[in-house]
């Protein structure tokens, strides 16, 4: 089966819980996220959000990625849906690590199938800049929201 990873990372200068807190918070991604402009559903393995994808210059789309792994302070991970099995499969993952005083995001986006070859230069062209915006603003929501937010 042929795969492709998009990898991003940041520095956060904030604790994990702190990370999570904005990462898990789904009714705030409008105020903040260029990336998901809204996400709704509970955050509960095998569950499945709503979300809608919609980075600067884009249409936009809405999907429905199923819950694969919840683990507060630590991973966030999805499968996307709808998926073409064999064919082309995505799982979306925020992983949320210790790192000095801080933390790293590590945000991936693993593809895999019999397809992901003829797309593979496209699907790191409009997954890797979205996912930046993102981790940027993930970055300055943890590092600047107040405790009482």
């Amino acid at each position: 089966m042929f795969n492709v990873t998009v990898h991003t990372e940041i520095d956060i200068n904030a604790a994990p819980a702190r990370v999570w807190s904005v990462l898990a918070d789904l009714a705030r991604y409008p105020d903040w996220n260029p990336m998901i402009r809204s996400a709704t559903g509970t955050l509960k393995r095998g569950s499945r959000l709503t979300v809608h994808f919609n980075p600067p210059g884009t249409r936009g789309t809405t999907f429905r990625p199923k819950l694969l792994t919840v683990d507060p302070v630590r991973e966030l991970r999805w499968q996307g849906q709808p998926g073409f099995p064999l064919l082309f499969e995505s799982e979306h993952i925020f992983l949320i690590e210790n790192a000095g005083t801080g933390s790293r995001l590590i945000h991936d986006m693993l593809f895999y199938g019999l397809l992901v070859p003829l797309a593979r230069g496209r699907i790191v062209r409009s997954v890797e800049g979205p996912f930046v915006l993102m981790n940027n603003a993930l970055k300055e929501r943890a590092e600047n929201i107040m405790d009482n937010e």
